[in-house]
């Protein structure tokens, strides 16, 4: 399940890395660029909890090994350059590859709950999102160069090729009938009436919004300010994937010690400091530096997040997981959108001051939505 996440993450992160290719080959803008992350991510939003309620009693093992094979199939016909010519072919093969981006990630973490103890649940939905920091470390940045040096499409058969290797494995090691119950309607209606597990899920919004503002486009923003090469933009995301990695191993040993949502707020805090440094620097080694405290807290929030919504409500962690995944893209999607209008009312170099903000609004909501957890922690009903 890990390696899965290691694939999804992977081509959902890719759009950064091969944008700059993208807007050369297909002659489009920077802005009609970036809807390959807004657009897509707005799926995977919609798409994450429609689609729990959809696969809620089918066997674990079959539905993550075939939405696998789904996101590969897609990720290959982009590659193929007589099947997407244009930039409206690439963004409809990409929009169909993110309806298993919406069903991988939630399910896996919600059913990894039935493969362990209690005691290490924590740890082990960090450990399967470790998938995401891995993806950064070596998917992302390879995607990058791929498509810098050879051009967008090679990276696209590149996650094709590893997605059908990730189905192959899962089908041959994870049991079977592995089939979290399902969630009834009354479930359904607590975790969206609930302003405690809603509060928290809006942390993932503006956290992702924050971020995505500049991340979105980093590879232009890198592009106009420091004149960077395929091989050193990718040395960069090497070391903001580097760092994810890092943060996300430490969470895993950590969070049952330091508690999920100190976690969150550590996190957090660490991808502000890397926003505040950005507009600073003023070589392409300086501002991979930046990057650096940004990468250590980038995948360790999302993990300390879904950690946090399973210890909320324990019961409803198939529905928050879900809502989770939805609210991850909808702050993707809503940060490529608020960056595209910055671009076109203002500047590539500001993106940097809006990412700020938004941080800096996601880690005011987490400290209230601590709060009010405790407050009014949940009851499971009966």
């Amino acid at each position: 399940m890990m390696f899965g996440n290691v694939v999804i993450g992977s081509g959902v992160m890719m759009a950064t890395g091969i944008l700059n290719d993208v807007i050369a080959s297909l002659n489009v803008s920077v802005a009609q660029a970036g809807q390959l992350i807004s657009v897509c991510a707005l799926i995977v939003c919609l798409g994450a909890p429609v689609l729990a309620a959809w696969v809620a009693g089918w066997d674990r093992k079959k539905l993550l090994s075939w939405s696998l094979v789904w996101y590969g199939l897609w990720h290959a016909l982009a590659a193929l350059a007589a099947l997407a010519p244009s930039f409206s072919s690439l963004l409809a093969c990409r929009v169909l590859a993110m309806l298993a981006a919406a069903i991988f990630t939630p399910q896996a973490a919600s059913c990894i709950a039935l493969l362990v103890p209690e005691h290490q649940r924590g740890r082990a939905i960090t450990f399967v999102f470790l998938g995401w920091s891995v993806a950064s470390v070596i998917g992302s940045p390879l995607g990058a160069w791929i498509g810098g040096v050879w051009g967008w499409r090679w990276s696209m058969a590149l996650i094709a090729a590893l997605s059908l290797l990730g189905a192959a494995w899962l089908w041959l090691r994870m049991p079977e009938r592995v089939v979290p119950p399902a969630l009834s309607a009354a479930a359904w209606r607590q975790t969206l009436s609930s302003r405690t597990l809603l509060i928290t899920l809006s942390v993932t919004v503006l956290s992702g919004g924050g971020q995505f503002i500049l991340f979105s486009y980093l590879a232009p923003y890198m592009t106009q300010r420091f004149a960077t090469s395929p091989g050193q933009f990718s040395a960069m995301l090497l070391g903001y994937g580097a760092m994810g990695f890092v943060g996300n191993a430490l969470l895993s040993r950590h969070i049952e010690r330091v508690g999920a949502s100190r976690a969150v707020f550590m996190a957090l805090l660490s991808i502000a400091s890397g926003m505040l440094l950005t507009p600073w620097t003023n070589h392409w080694i300086a501002m991979g530096l930046a990057l650096l405290p940004w990468g250590l807290g980038v995948f360790a929030s999302n993990s300390a997040q879904q950690a946090r919504l399973v210890n909320q409500a324990p019961w409803l962690a198939s529905a928050s997981v879900a809502l989770n995944t939805s609210a991850i893209y909808a702050g993707q999607a809503l940060g490529a959108t608020v960056g595209a209008a910055v671009i076109v009312h203002q500047s590539l170099t500001s993106l940097p001051h809006f990412s700020l903000m938004g941080m800096l609004l996601a880690l005011g909501l987490s400290a209230l939505a601590t709060r009010y957890a405790r407050l009014h922690p949940l009851s499971r009903p009966g």
